[in-house]
């Protein structure tokens, strides 16, 4: 009889690491099946998640692939997996290696942002312990370059069986990637430390032995200068200072005495693995192509930084007291925008251009095609952004009081965008592929861009601007109140439909309406009851969207964490903590995020971890915890 296990592990069961310039995902297997160098939106050098044999680098118990435990060591990204076989104990501990500024005597070429204390390494580090008895041990790195499609050639490059190199044709020791640097044009060359004996088999790099109680070994995948770890002790002070680094960076965060705060901070810890630490940029997911629907065609590059997320980011980050996260983001967003028009994405290093491509050759998650990279949603028309963009200016500024002279022009040049384009029809929040419609969200949004413009200008002493704008802002609320709601007086998908939309949870969100509205609570209510599968939100139902794709899709994740939030503003807490409940209860065992739930199965679906997701747990979580305290003291402040 023919096996129905899949050999690709759920979504939800893979851990992240990251070093704030690279991430990849571990498999329970203890096999890396997911890295892309030098930047996650760089091609892979690990690739099995997307196809079996496009990589993969596993250290683990010869012939056994299902630990008995893993974790996160407390308060960072370093992960612990333990594994029990019929002769011993064995720990292995991996981490991206982050260590103290290193470029003291030369400036970095890929950082704009200010530096930290801290910087990545580029290393990967795997250390191992046998706790007790006698256990066989694993090693194979066969990474496949550019998402398998150059073969690997490897060498030794130590006195004895200590070290290996990995190349590919154009690789290069050294990787830096700038704006004139074409994506994908160059590989980097992978160098292989351990304390093992390392043999060479093709286009992989192995060493197995036999430890005893007691005994520690490491491996080491290094892609640039930076010394490699050489001894047990060296990869042990690596492995301390990175969980150093960690500890340093989450007690900054202010995180509430209460018993969701653990979801809280792997939120948190998710959202600074997600950023790209030289530019600022926070990605919107680590991954591309995890599918939205299993063997689906919804399968899409989510490893760029979408405007859009700057609002969401600036609340969430805010929120906890993460106040270095959320300025370097929105000076990425200043970056991109001083001379060209609003994006409605960007690469991490701020490249413009990220066209769209299928890489054919490689059989996707569970068969699900195509396996795409680059995104073609990049130029489309999507009027939110500069509403997304100019709440963000304001909420960076407002509690500076004043908005900065070199800006203003920038924050002029968003709102009169708005006021030329918001009559106009767009692709819509959710980057649909079908024809144009007047979406609400979006012209809800271009009122944000001249409700927070007026702000500004107020702000800024240009009280003309101020009084323009303002008058257009209530124009646009006008036209909405007027074509934006159905018979019931509830805010449909776009003018002329009955159709809901999940982003219309965003309204008492941005202050559109007062949570007191009629209208406002009979459209949160509307979705909580029609537009749910299981008691979770959908973005909207496929058969009444026009999104140019076939096929089903999931409940999003963010929509039903958007939902606690607008519960709680209508005055529906304990709705919304059962809610918010429900939805913790389907955390990954790491409490780690993709973009979908299937009610069904509780499986994650679409690309993981998805920064949107977590950054929408923040805002929900902390709505209801303080709406509870609110019960308490007699008032209530939003998280935002």
């Amino acid at each position: 009889m023919q096996s129905i296990r899949s050999p690709f592990p759920p979504i939800d069961d893979y851990a992240f690491l990251s070093d704030c310039e690279t991430t990849c995902l571990i498999a329970p297997s203890g096999a890396v099946e997911w890295m892309c160098i030098p930047r996650p939106d760089t091609p892979s050098i690990f690739a099995a998640i997307l196809d079996r044999g496009a990589g993969h680098f596993r250290v683990g118990p010869y012939g056994q692939f299902v630990p008995s435990a893993r974790h996160y060591q407390p308060g960072g990204l370093i992960v612990e997996t333990t594994w029990q076989t019929e002769t011993g104990w064995l720990v292995v501990t991996d981490a991206l290696v982050m260590g103290r500024w290193h470029n003291s005597d030369r400036r970095s070429k890929t950082h704009r942002r200010a530096p930290t204390d801290w910087d990545a390494e580029h290393t990967l580090l795997r250390t191992i312990k046998c706790v007790s008895g006698v256990v066989e041990v694993e090693v194979t790195c066969e990474p496949a370059f550019d998402y398998a499609r150059k073969p690997t050639k490897w060498e030794y490059t130590g006195e004895a069986y200590e070290e290996a190199t990995a190349t590919c044709e154009g690789s290069v020791d050294r990787v830096r990637i700038n704006k004139e640097t074409p994506l994908g044009s160059v590989h980097p060359t992978l160098r292989l430390n351990t304390n093992l004996r390392l043999g060479i088999e093709g286009r992989a790099a192995l060493a197995r032995t036999r430890m005893t109680e007691g005994q520690e070994a490491f491996v080491a995948l290094s892609w640039s200068p930076n010394p490699s770890p050489t001894s047990q002790q060296d990869a042990d002070d690596k492995m301390w200072q990175t969980s150093e680094f960690w500890r340093q960076w989450i007690t900054v965060g202010k995180f509430p005495d209460h018993p969701w705060r653990s979801y809280l901070q792997q939120s948190a810890l998710a959202l600074k693995g997600l950023t790209y630490a030289p530019t600022g940029a926070l990605m919107a997911a680590s991954t591309t192509s995890l599918p939205e629907t299993p063997g689906g065609v919804r399968n899409w590059d989510y490893r760029y930084a979408w405007v859009r997320d700057s609002t969401f980011a600036l609340w969430g980050l805010y929120t906890l007291g993460l106040d270095r996260e959320a300025n370097n983001f929105f000076h990425f967003i200043s970056d991109v925008t001083q001379d060209a028009d609003l994006q409605v994405m960007y690469s991490l290093g701020g490249e413009m251009e990220l066209e769209e491509s299928e890489l054919d050759h490689l059989r996707g998650y569970e068969d699900a095609r195509p396996v795409r990279i680059g995104n073609g949603a990049y130029n489309q028309k999507q009027h939110d952004v500069w509403g997304a963009m100019l709440d963000s200016v304001y909420l960076h500024v407002r509690s500076r009081e004043h908005v900065p002279e070199a800006l203003w022009p920038i924050l002029k040049k968003q709102v009169e965008k708005a006021i030329t384009h918001w009559k106009e029809p767009d692709r819509g929040i959710w980057e649909v592929r079908g024809e144009p419609k007047h979406f609400t969200n979006s012209k809800m949004m271009c009122w944000v861009a001249l409700d927070r413009g007026t702000k500004l200008a107020v702000m800024h002493g240009e009280k003309e601007y101020a009084k323009q704008w303002a008058a257009i802002a209530d124009e646009i609320k006008a036209d909405i109140l007027a074509n934006g709601l159905d018979k019931r007086g509830v805010f449909t998908q776009y003018y002329g439909t009955d159709a809901l939309d999940a982003a219309n949870l965003m309204i008492p969100l941005v202050r559109f309406l007062p949570p007191d509205d009629p209208r406002v609570r009979a459209t949160v209510l509307a979705i909580a009851d029609e537009l749910t599968v299981d008691g979770l939100v959908l973005r909207y139902k496929v058969e009444e969207t026009d999104d140019g794709l076939v096929g089903e899709e999931g409940t999003f994740t963010i929509c039903s964490f958007w939902l606690v939030s607008a519960l709680v503003e209508i005055g529906e807490v304990v709705r919304a903590k059962q809610l918010c409940e429900r939805l913790l209860s389907f955390a990954s065992p790491l409490k780690l995020y993709a973009e979908e739930i299937d009610t069904k199965t509780g499986r994650h679906l679409g690309n993981f971890p998805q920064a949107f997701t977590h950054l929408a747990l923040i805002n929900a979580v902390v709505h209801v915890i303080r709406a509870e305290q609110g019960a308490d003291l007699g008032e209530f402040k939003p998280a935002h």
